[in-house]
């Protein structure tokens, strides 16, 4: 049975991933008697109710053990409910039922990253990247790159993030991080470019905001660092970044 395919939003960021409360895949269109209770529980992981999203997906299991969709989005639910034993084997219930299944496989390498398993998570990122049929191969080069941080490896992290700039020269993760490397490499008109091409394609976060604020500090634009640390205070007044703007006694 192939595996079903969709969107999957798992992402890392910074050091740290990408707080995706992952988007569940869609339950698409597999021709199984579970598949309206996948579609349930997923509608019920988007709108938080996770009590009840996990009775649906336990029942669809029961109905058909065999759907790698179910075993799919149940793996990303027991991921955000912290039991991460029953997640583990869940991703490798559905690979082991469609071991082309790319959206589970980068899910998966998010899952492993967590868990500092970095090499086993750079396995996964690069089957799903490699996969012809995957439709965002960008997005596992990104989580890739962040990963490669996470093991202090800046030139291969680097490397992924522009890999994945190739595919999507939108990917916000990929500009985001190479704003962050250029900004610690100190390379500031770069890192500048970086988050301008990315406020283009997303709204600022806490980190994009004080990352701007540092960068025109650095470039001696002072205005510009006022503009994005107001932004930060009004924005995002409870966040660490707001807290390391006050602390750091700039305006």
């Amino acid at each position: 049975m192939k595996a079903t395919r969709g969107p999957i939003g798992a992402c890392i960021v910074a050091l740290s991933l990408y707080g995706c409360s992952t988007n569940p895949p869609n339950a698409g269109t597999e021709d199984s008697p579970a598949q309206p209770l996948v579609k349930l529980g997923v509608a019920y992981m988007q709108q938080g109710d996770r009590a009840t999203a996990l009775s649906k997906l336990e029942r669809a299991l029961e109905l058909d053990p065999s759907l790698p969709s179910a075993h799919y989005a149940i793996a990303l639910l027991y991921e955000a409910l912290g039991e991460t034993d029953k997640a583990e084997s869940h991703y490798r219930r559905a690979l082991s039922l469609s071991s082309d299944y790319a959206e589970a496989h980068n899910a998966y390498g998010v899952f492993l990253c967590r868990q500092g398993k970095l090499d086993d998570a750079e396995e996964q990122f690069l089957t799903a990247a490699k996969n012809p049929l995957y439709t965002t191969p960008d997005l596992a080069y990104t989580n890739l790159g962040l990963c490669s941080m996470r093991k202090s490896d800046q030139a291969k992290a680097e490397t992924n993030f522009r890999k994945a700039l190739e595919i999507n020269p939108r990917q916000p993760g990929a500009l985001h991080q190479m704003a962050v490397l250029s900004f610690d490499a100190r390379r500031y008109l770069q890192a500048r470019a970086y988050l301008e091409r990315y406020q283009e394609v997303a709204p600022h976060t806490a980190q994009t905001l004080w990352l701007a604020a540092r960068v025109e500090r650095a470039l001696g634009d002072a205005q510009a660092a006022r503009h994005y640390g107001a932004m930060l205070e009004k924005e995002f007044r409870d966040s660490k970044e707001a807290q390391q703007l006050l602390e750091s006694g700039e305006p």
